[in-house]
């Protein structure tokens, strides 16, 4: 136990740093005339319309369990004991509070969302609920600012299609996975103003920040579909990543969007 709390201390700490240096480094900077944050302008902008960061409940925990969502998924994502998991875009926790107990004492969940009113509710629960070995951030809409070869896993579900710049949010994201880590990626197929974003879409702005697929499958039970990404090797720097253009999504794949990212034969893969 004493092993355990001191680990989690360690990991919180980490945490910490990694929360103070994005807060230095944001600042909230912005020139005259555009919206776009300072931190983010060295990446180009997607061409493709963003959702608008609704409400936190995708919808009611009792009916995704229902479904068995989360465990679906979580199956799928091999989760294992012993795992550190970041679940980005947390909301009220729904994967958060599954993940740590999938994860288990000896596993790390850290929980994150750019929403402050959303990270106090959902610390609060965290504490309610007696989630030991849980950290809460608050993270920036380009930079989820995790700490460096730290995750064995990142969910990113149903909330993708909300990060207004993924180039910036993808490049700093790279970093954190550990040898052999993956990212979750769980949204609808639909236009990306609609809640949802065109899987080939998806599969091409990974790719563009040095991503490549692993795996994608179509399931209804999760109101939507399931991707796993690795790294690819070294990202590119800012200023040689190419945006994807939107109409990828309904045509055929074109300049940074390779045969190579598909993923192996007898896998759903879309059409």
């Amino acid at each position: 136990m004493a092993a355990a709390s001191a680990s989690l201390r360690r990991f919180a700490a980490i945490v910490a740093l990694a929360s103070a240096t994005a807060l230095l480094t944001a600042c909230e900077i912005r020139e005259a005339g555009t919206d776009r944050p300072a931190s983010a302008r060295a990446f180009p902008e997607p061409d493709r319309p963003v959702s608008q960061i609704g409400s936190n409940r995708f919808s009611t925990e009792r009916a995704r369990d229902e479904r068995s969502e989360a465990a679906i998924v979580m199956e799928m994502a091999d989760i294992r004991p012993g795992m550190t998991v970041a679940d980005i875009g947390a909301g009220e926790g729904y994967y958060t509070v599954r993940l740590a107990e999938r994860v288990g004492s000896s596993g790390r969940v850290l929980a994150q969302d750019i929403d402050s009113d959303t990270v106090d509710q959902l610390g609060q629960r965290v504490e309610r609920e007696r989630l030991d070995n849980v950290s809460i951030k608050l993270g920036r809409p380009d930079d989820p600012g995790l700490p460096a070869e730290s995750f064995d896993r990142i969910f990113l579900v149903h909330m993708y299609h909300e990060v207004a710049e993924p180039y910036a949010f993808l490049w700093r994201l790279h970093p954190a996975l550990k040898a052999g880590g993956q990212i979750i990626v769980v949204d609808a197929d639909r236009q990306s103003d609609a809640h949802g974003i065109a899987p080939k879409l998806l599969f091409c702005e990974f790719q563009a920040v040095g991503f490549r697929l692993a795996a994608f499958n179509r399931r209804p039970d999760i109101a939507g579909y399931y991707a796993r990404f690795e790294s690819a090797g070294n990202r590119p720097e800012p200023d040689e990543i190419k945006a994807c253009r939107q109409d990828i999504a309904g045509s055929r794949m074109r300049n940074n969007m390779a045969e190579a990212t598909m993923p192996s034969a007898g896998k759903d893969v879309p059409s």
